[in-house]
């Protein structure tokens, strides 16, 4: 009988081989930023620290969510009479800066 060629394809490993110190350190740097890039993963941080300016509502406006940022400043003055209403929303504007700067980033890079 002759040898017949098998259809599946033979895979060479090389046992001692070592992977490069570049692919590594790519490894690395993929797991630390998520995949999406060194600002891709800062982004929603940033947007978080941003947002913790009171008043301001920045976070949202570094999200391009511009038209949230001047609805929650103009309801921020009623809720300035009740302190911890205000609180409460400085607080949620700091959880919804990061949770958009998560979705852009996720958006942006199954776009890609």
């Amino acid at each position: 009988m002759e040898a017949m060629d098998s259809q599946f394809a033979k895979a060479s490993f090389e046992e001692d081989s070592k992977p490069s110190m570049f692919r590594v350190f790519k490894q690395i740097w993929t797991e630390m930023t998520l995949g999406v890039g060194f600002w891709g993963a800062l982004r929603p941080i940033f947007a978080a620290l941003l947002a913790m300016v009171p008043f301001l509502f920045l976070g949202q406006h570094f999200n391009k969510k511009h038209s949230k940022a001047m609805d929650w400043k103009l309801l921020q003055i009623p809720l300035a009479l009740t302190v911890i209403l205000w609180f409460a929303l400085w607080a949620f504007s700091i959880f919804d800066a990061w949770r958009d700067g998560t979705k852009l980033v996720s958006n942006s890079s199954l776009n890609n």
